[in-house]
């Protein structure tokens, strides 16, 4: 791989992303970018080019940490420092791989030469790496949530804190923190999107011209990477000085009164939580000032910080579209100028042309259009026609029901927060919030001897290792004689991720809107919940003579929200062809991720039609899945004051835990589920 970075002033297109960067780097306390976007939009070659344009910092010679000589940090671990001259280096670009832990981020105490020489040895992490310069998180959204805590700590404390057995180390870490992410693969929670500074959505231009030019620059640079940045040496050189320049100019801009009332009535108009985003709005509106070279603050500033800082900071949920309706920006900023209109109604006002339209742009939702598109006209005598409820489904044993003719996708019902489901026993999975496992962080509940470096030390359990052979290793003093063999690893307990696959019934029994709307409301729920504990999901449905994998197993809990939207619902019910669908997905899964445990959350009222046998099948694959050992949930959807009870034993079957749509809720008394049974649990309660 070429040491020659790709030009940042080569970049063709994505205003916005190099916009935003620029900020940053004018002004690091914007509070870094995050960067959505499809694959292949050069979001990672965007922010390697930005190393390039920032100046050099002066260190002092032989600090790890990189201390600035002139004011050198009192609490370097490498210090004290005499004041003095330095040296002068490049600004650095240090990438966090999604893989790390926790001591390769923040560093780590070397606990052997503590306990048995007293000398306090502690190796930099990545974060003293990136100090003053980049801390690039390629997918972001990937990393585990402890690591994002940490890292988004630093990066607002300005400092990075190791706390191990009494034994305390503190650094500067003061850094440009730039996070990249394919929604696709997931989202990150709400609570980390609002630590980002600034974010900016990128996707691949439509226009074949320009299409063409990225090809052909990428194609240059891949030929001869010297060449190809020797060309771009001068635009390099004046991006550069202009950077340095709006540094100087920063702390002279003058944010103004007028200013920060714009941005305070910006934010209070589109509900932002919390006062960061109105931090982050000033700041940001001082370096775009900065970096047009003016001193003052000025109206477009304000709004081209908003268009940066607000629209991640209005998620309330995954399922949200990010986004900010940019009339309704306009609409703030003017009413909140000094010389805006004041509160009183214009006494000659013009004639509305759409006096029954919201004319607002949406009233805050992002600028999403309506279902039906703006200005569409209601169907002929639709406010005069009554309330219709919803066509009664036939009996759940009339054979006719099976063949009913495919019904329209319906909307789900209102989400609601569910009762956590888990799956018994302690696993090894990726970090989550899910079920019992080992893992790096949670309680202690032992002590092992390591394997290879120690990690987290558990003391005790090693002064008691140790202390036996004090008087063979001829201890005379007060301190204790530790060797290798008498370290012991603490064992902790922790919540690990799982995947949830959700096997729905969608055939003409669930055709009932009302129920079905209920049913999606229910899944709906339950992928929210996915989302609040870091699961993979998965989505099959089933009905008709098939089952259908709507969503391979994936992050992107918004992707399966997007696809249980879509299911339509109709037809007889292979309820077999379901659960063998998700065997043979469970089974790939498990090759491919061995220590990620399922859950196989099935959603229907039990019944099984078309074809020969179909209860019997079913009652085959069910029993497949209770061979494996999977945890399993059957959602009994079956409604009406005659139940047949059929969903109850489809759960037998699987081994597992039948709950109704209303047991599932949090809030119910009807029922209490809190791990889900397997096979073998089932048989022992037997």
């Amino acid at each position: 791989m070429s040491r020659t970075p790709y030009p940042f002033t080569a970049l063709v297109g994505q205003d916005d992303l190099r916009l935003a960067l620029l900020l940053n780097a004018v002004s690091p306390r914007v509070g870094g970018v995050l960067v959505r976007g499809e694959k292949g939009t050069a979001k990672s070659t965007a922010v390697r080019a930005l190393s390039a344009l920032l100046p050099g910092i002066a260190v002092v010679a032989g600090c790890r940490f990189s201390c600035e000589p002139a004011a050198p940090d009192p609490d370097c671990p490498d210090g004290p420092h005499e004041p003095g001259p330095g040296a002068v280096r490049a600004a650095r670009m240090v990438e966090l791989p999604v893989g790390a832990s926790e001591d390769r981020l923040v560093g780590a105490l070397d606990i052997e030469r503590a306990l048995a020489e007293g000398v306090k040895s502690f190796e930099p992490g990545l974060l003293a790496d990136a100090h003053r310069g980049i801390l690039y998180v390629d997918e972001v959204n990937l990393l585990h949530d402890h690591l994002v805590d940490v890292l988004l700590d630093a990066a607002a404390m300005g400092a990075s804190y190791v706390e191990r057995e009494g034994v305390s180390v503190r650094h500067a870490a003061r850094f440009l923190l730039v996070g990249t992410m394919n929604p696709e693969e997931g989202e990150l929670r709400p609570q980390l999107l609002d630590r980002f500074g600034l974010t900016v959505e990128v996707a691949a231009s439509r226009e074949p011209d320009q299409r063409v030019e990225v090809v052909r620059r990428r194609l240059a640079y891949d030929d001869d990477p010297v060449a190809f940045a020797a060309e771009w040496a001068a635009e390099e050189q004046a991006l550069r000085d202009r950077v340095t320049a709006a540094r100087a100019l920063l702390p002279r801009v003058r944010l103004g009164d007028a200013a920060l009332r714009q941005i305070a009535a910006t934010c209070a108009a589109f509900e932002v939580d919390g006062m960061r985003a109105d931090i982050v709005m000033a700041r940001t509106a001082t370096a775009l000032a900065a970096w047009a070279g003016r001193d003052e603050v000025l109206a477009e500033d304000v709004r081209q910080a908003a268009l940066l800082a607000l629209p991640h900071r209005r998620r309330r949920n995954p399922f949200d579209a990010p986004g900010l309706d940019e009339d309704k920006l306009d609409e703030t900023l003017e009413q909140s100028a000094p010389d805006g209109p004041d509160d009183d109604p214009d006494p000659d006002p013009e004639p509305d042309p759409n006096p029954d339209g919201d004319g607002d742009g949406g009233g805050g939702g992002g600028g999403r259009p309506p279902q039906d598109g703006p200005g569409a006209p209601e169907a002929p005598g639709a406010q005069d026609a009554p309330d219709v409820p919803a066509q009664s489904p036939p009996s759940d044993q009339s054979e006719p029901v099976g063949a009913r003719a495919e019904q329209q996708a319906v909307s789900a019902g209102e989400p609601f927060r569910t009762k956590a489901l888990t799956v018994p026993g302690t696993g090894d999975g990726a970090a989550g919030r899910r079920s019992r496992a080992r893992a790096e962080h949670g309680r202690t509940t032992g002590s092992r001897r390591p394997r290879g470096a120690l990690g987290r030390l558990h003391l005790a359990a090693t002064v008691r290792a140790a202390a036996p052979h004090q008087r063979a290793r001829g201890r005379n003093g007060a301190g204790l004689l530790v060797r290798r063999d008498d370290l012991r690893q603490a064992v902790r307990e922790g919540r690990e991720s799982n995947l949830v696959l959700f096997v729905v019934d969608a055939s003409g029994s669930m055709a009932a809107r009302r129920r079905m709307g209920a049913v999606k409301g229910a899944v709906l729920s339950l992928l929210l919940d996915a989302y609040q504990r870091r699961d993979k999901v998965g989505l099959v449905t089933f009905r008709g003579r098939e089952a259908e994998l709507v969503l391979p197993p994936t992050s992107s809990v918004d992707a399966a929200a997007a696809r249980l939207d879509q299911v339509s619902t109709g037809g007889r019910t292979p309820l077999a062809a379901g659960l063998l669908t998700a065997h043979d997905v469970l089974r790939v899964e498990r090759m491919r991720d061995p220590a990620r445990r399922p859950l196989l959350v099935v959603v229907t009222d039990g019944r099984a039609t078309g074809g020969p046998e179909p209860v019997a099948l079913a009652s085959r694959a069910a029993r497949l899945h209770a061979a494996q050992g999977t945890a399993s949930v059957v959602v009994d959807c079956e409604s009406g004051p005659v139940r047949l009870g059929l969903a109850g034993r489809l759960a037998g079957e699987l081994g597992g835990t039948a709950v109704t749509l209303d047991e599932l809720r949090a809030d119910s008394i009807a029922g209490l589920v809190k791990d889900v049974r397997t096979a073998g649990d089932s048989r022992r309660a037997a």
